[in-house]
């Protein structure tokens, strides 16, 4: 029972603060739907954000030091403090000096909150799982205990977002600095008013016709002319904005269109060229190229479009299947691209425009468009539930509302919604059923989602085995038999049942399909498989939870951030040879997702040759190639074999006995000529040609559990760094290019092989034992689940690591960076810089990062005895 004595009160003077005191019992008796959650946002000593659930009649209350976040990667520190009572949600205000938590606090979100099972058992249990109806924070979250009471009395535990479709990627929106408002009275604290303040929204009249008569723009089109659309240079890089699944219509003035039943696709106008991009980044320009012809008759410059293409049956509604049809012969002239946005338009920034603005915009742009293949999609007039209804009464999948006066935010947003007419979602096929009777093919699909532990954990969701053409079960069959595997690709398998004549599958494949519920299982019922599809990726597949219209924001409008990741287009020929090097098939695109093509990537290396060159010279050298590009077959090749590449030296067979010659790359021409036979990577021995028994180098390789978050990441490295600067020895930092980050630690070549090997394993052990909860010295998934792998093994005789400078074979081609140590902190990822941005940062270098490299330390006997080893 709280009292006066509570430690709530205890720490307060109520005769100087204004906040609530706790002068009663707790009401346990309110109902459980009324579980209410506060956010408050306090400016004490530190800024930090105080977190608050409801439970038992009083507030649960954890101390976030750096804010919710939206990104189910960083797991944010919550420290539980004590419990507040119920009146406490709604104290806006000032906590005067000297008094505890002195400052200023704000409401920065409310709402309601649904626990996942019994919550007081949760919480006891030290792990929350919960639901959140909030009006900026929504989806499903973590609250987990990782610590009991340490001496200062305070339990640590982490607040995690689960993977489901509120989720966003931090670097995509953070949500922390795009609102930073009160949701009681739109007040900002102190420390945020010399910020840019967030736009205020601009009302307009609610449409009033019925779906079949489409309403007219709502903004004249002298509007989109209005100052407030800035002009700038378009980026090549841009990511969609995306609706939010909800389960009814809500309140509010709200603009419905069709959803059509297609693929989203976005066009880009830049320097008089028009390239076309799916939804994920997938360059689509060659397979729509009626739809690029008849854009480029616009006369448009500098601007991205928005869109959906489909095929019209009979009856004139968008029909899935025609559609996959009319992509596979290749009848470009019987898709139509609706258009529905206009995020960039001649030069102008449009997204901080309303969207009945931009909409009145790109319909003026429209008015000479070829209507057989590019049309505006309109809106139509009418309550929300008359047109969902009609829509759905016409075999429509469902209608896609937006709030009016919204900005365009490239994530999925709470202003874009979807109504569904049926349940219909996407999901990772892993595995397929025998086929019984006369049926062809395979009996049924087995079906995963991505679980809220992230992706690549799937999680059994059923089957699904009509819908299926005879055609569709031969062409499916063939694909499914070459992603054959033996075991389960599921993390959970709860519903699935006997599984003996079940063929496993890579969860490599996506389709669609419509079913009637989800069952208590989580499985889907009555499903009809509705086609493959290409441009969604299995690892952003999760079930999709339509959230109750009130748990909806009320309508202020969001912070515009920058665009996500899309691909650039590929050069024109310009010219065959780059650096004396003739480049066949330079208009081969090697990575869909940058668009980048082999005669760019020989012309990226051209560039960057000066860089690159000292990191290979006087090197044995290993390439990795990718005739066909990353998507294709790659293969790793040590030796010379009989690749002729222009300038290349062929080292002296005796350096490696038994093999063909090793290969060493000393020159601009040598290196472009690699490319040209299909290499993408440059990785080297940790030595050089002259003394190959005597390595110069020791490299660590952070190999993180790909779960982990990024700052776990920045956080082991430095921890490394700080090993090192105890022993004594120099090192120096580059990104992978991958995952994780490499340690490099410049030797005098004095030691051998067998010396420079046990010495980093020493290291990497040394690690593990003092820090197991973050390291591990033994390489394989199972052993870095949750830790960091510091592979050591670069550093045997033969082992070879990729190249400081070197593109990788991975989507968007990332380069592995050197970087300086002070800049490590501000690193986002092993993959921040690729063939798209490096020149950015090169350009802004003032000095080398890896400035006094040399070869001078040894390894000496006090090293070893620190590190508790022994030399070999």
């Amino acid at each position: 029972m709280a009292t006066a004595e509570s430690e709530y009160n205890r720490k307060r003077d109520f005769r100087k603060t204004s906040e609530p005191p706790e002068r009663k019992s707790p009401n346990t008796r309110r109902k459980a739907a009324n579980r209410e959650f506060v956010v408050q946002k306090h400016a004490a000593s530190r800024l930090h954000y105080d977190f608050r659930l409801e439970l038992e009649g009083t507030l649960k209350s954890w101390a976030i030091p750096k804010g919710p976040s939206l990104d189910p990667s960083e797991k944010r520190l919550a420290v539980h403090v004590e419990d507040h009572p119920l009146e406490y949600r709604n104290f806006e205000g000032n906590i005067p000096k000297g008094q505890y938590g002195g400052g200023d606090v704000i409401v920065w979100d409310r709402g309601v909150w649904e626990p996942e099972g019994d919550p007081r058992a949760g919480y006891e249990a030290g792990k929350l799982e919960f639901i959140l109806h909030g009006e900026k924070l929504s989806g499903s979250w973590n609250l987990i205990r990782i610590s009991s009471k340490r001496s200062s009395g305070k339990e640590q535990w982490l607040l995690i977002k689960s993977r489901d479709e509120s989720a966003t990627a931090h670097d995509e929106y953070d949500v922390v600095s795009a609102r930073p408002e009160s949701v009681l009275s739109g007040d900002l604290l102190p420390v945020d008013r010399d910020k840019p303040a967030t736009c205020k929204r601009t009302g307009a009249a609610a449409p009033t016709t019925r779906v079949g008569k489409p309403a007219s723009s709502s903004v004249p089109a002298a509007r989109s002319k209005k100052a407030g659309a800035r002009t700038r240079k378009i980026p090549d890089l841009f990511a969609p904005q995306l609706a939010t699944l909800v389960s009814e219509p809500p309140a509010g003035d709200w603009l419905y269109e069709i959803k059509f039943d297609g693929y989203r696709i976005l066009a880009r106008i830049k320097n008089g060229k028009v390239r076309l991009f799916s939804r994920n980044g997938k360059d689509w320009t060659a397979r729509l190229p009626q739809q690029v012809k008849d854009i480029e008759s616009l006369g448009l410059v500098d601007s991205w479009l928005d869109g959906e293409v489909v095929v019209l049956n009979k009856d004139g509604l968008p029909d899935f299947q025609d559609l996959q049809n009319a992509f596979n012969a290749g009848r470009s002239a019987q898709i139509v691209y609706y258009l529905f946005d206009a995020p960039f338009l001649n030069g102008k920034d449009m997204r901080e425009e309303p969207v009945e603005v931009r909409r009145a915009a790109l319909e003026q742009a429209l008015e000479e468009a070829p209507d057989d293949t590019l049309r505006f999609s309109a809106v139509f007039d009418d309550d929300a539930r008359s047109i969902h209804a009609s829509a759905c009464a016409m075999s429509l999948e469902g209608v896609i509302g937006k709030r009016r006066g919204s900005l365009y935010v490239s994530r999925r947003s709470p202003d874009w919604i979807k109504l569904k007419c049926r349940l219909r979602q996407e999901f990772v096929i892993v595995g397929y059923t025998p086929p019984k009777g006369s049926r062809s093919g395979f009996g049924a699909l087995l079906l995963a989602v991505n679980t809220e532990q992230g992706a690549g954990k799937l999680r059994y969701a059923g089957r699904v085995g009509t819908g299926f053409t005879n055609a569709e079960l031969r062409a499916l069959h063939e694909k499914l038999r070459k992603l054959e595997r033996k075991t389960r690709p599921l993390a959970e398998s709860r519903g699935l049942g006997g599984a003996a004549e079940v063929h496993w599958v890579k969860p490599e494949l996506v389709c669609e399909v419509e079913f009637a519920e989800w069952t208590k299982e989580e499985l889907l019922r009555q499903g009809a498989f509705i086609s493959l599809r290409s441009d969604k990726a299995p690892e952003d597949i999760v079930r999709e939870r339509p959230a109750p219209p009130q748990a909806l924001p009320t309508g202020k409008r969001e912070k515009k951030h920058e665009t996500g990741s899309a691909p650039r287009s590929a050069a024109g020929k310009k010219s065959e040879s780059v650096a004396g090097v003739r480049i066949s098939s330079g208009q081969r695109i090697i990575d869909s997702q940058s668009g980048t093509s082999k005669w760019e990537l020989a012309a990226f290396y051209d560039r960057i040759a000066d860089r690159i060159l000292p990191q290979l010279a006087g090197r044995p050298v290993s390439l990795l190639r990718a005739p066909e590009g990353i998507d294709g077959d790659k293969f790793f090749q040590k030796h010379a074999q009989h690749l002729a590449i222009p300038d290349i030296r062929y080292l002296d067979e005796a350096l490696d006995p038994g093999h063909p010659s090793l290969m060493q790359i000393d020159s601009r021409k040598a290196l472009i000529g690699a490319v040209q036979m299909g290499s993408i990577e440059f990785h080297t021995w940790g030595s050089s040609t002259d003394r190959i028994e005597r390595p110069d180098r020791l490299i660590l390789d952070m190999d993180p559990d790909p779960q982990l978050p990024w700052q776990r990441m920045i956080e082991a490295t430095q921890l490394v760094l700080s090993l090192l600067d105890e022993l004594g020895l120099d090192s120096r930092i580059k990104t992978s290019g991958g995952r994780g980050t490499h340690i490099i630690i410049p030797l005098a070549r004095y030691a051998g092989w067998d010396e420079v090997k046990a010495f980093a394993r020493a290291i990497a052990e040394h690690m593990a034992a003092h820090l197991p909860d973050r390291f591990t010295a033994k390489m394989g998934p199972e052993n870095r689940v949750g830790k960091i792998f510091t592979d050591y093994l670069r550093n045997h005789r033969g082992a070879s690591t990729v190249a400081a400078y070197s593109v990788r074979a991975r989507q968007g081609l990332p380069v592995s960076v050197p970087v300086a140590r002070d800049e490590l902190e501000q690193l986002q990822s092993a993959a921040q810089w690729s063939v798209s941005n490096l020149h950015e940062r090169l350009d802004g270098l003032k000095n080398d990062p890896w400035e006094g490299y040399s070869n001078r330390q040894r390894i000496t006997a006090q090293m070893w005895e620190a590190l508790n080893a022994e030399k070999p």
